[in-house]
């Protein structure tokens, strides 16, 4: 059975900006370390991404997978399950909640549930998901400052 894992970051953006870069799956290899390729494969008639299809290598973990994403209208919770079992997953559920702040920042909360294929030990699957979630959160606030002040 999956744990699952939140953190949150503060990003100097109001929350449609940070939507923006989260729903721009073509472009994540472009910021973010380990995923390699990045394919829209279905989409809803609005335009966003129903299903894409990751292939990532984080050094010890390499796999290939196939994400499912809902939106809430007003893209304040943006969330995702795992179509297929994959080589190193059986599931995967996650979700970024967005909420605005009064200086026009935003909150950014990632919940992050991976059942692995692989065993591993607790303390290192912890390890492993909070370096995870770390560096996804640090890599989104840098991608979406950086693009905010070159705009």
């Amino acid at each position: 059975m999956a744990d699952s894992s939140t953190q949150s970051i503060t990003i100097g953006a109001p929350p449609d900006r940070v939507a923006a870069v989260i729903c721009d799956f073509p472009r994540y290899p472009e910021w973010t370390d380990a995923v390699q390729r990045v394919e829209v494969i279905e989409e809803y008639e609005d335009g966003y991404a129903s299903q894409v299809r990751f292939t990532i290598d984080a050094g010890v973990m390499a796999d290939e997978y196939v994400l499912a994403y809902e939106y809430a209208e007003d893209l304040s919770r943006i969330e995702w399950h795992l179509v297929a079992p994959s080589k190193m997953q059986r599931a995967q559920r996650g979700s970024y909640d967005l909420i605005g702040n009064p200086d026009g920042s935003s909150t950014v909360t990632y919940t992050l549930e991976v059942e692995l294929s692989v065993g591993m030990l607790g303390m290192f699957r912890r390890k492993a998901e909070k370096m995870i979630m770390d560096a996804a959160l640090k890599q989104l606030k840098r991608r979406v400052e950086t693009r905010g002040a070159a705009q």
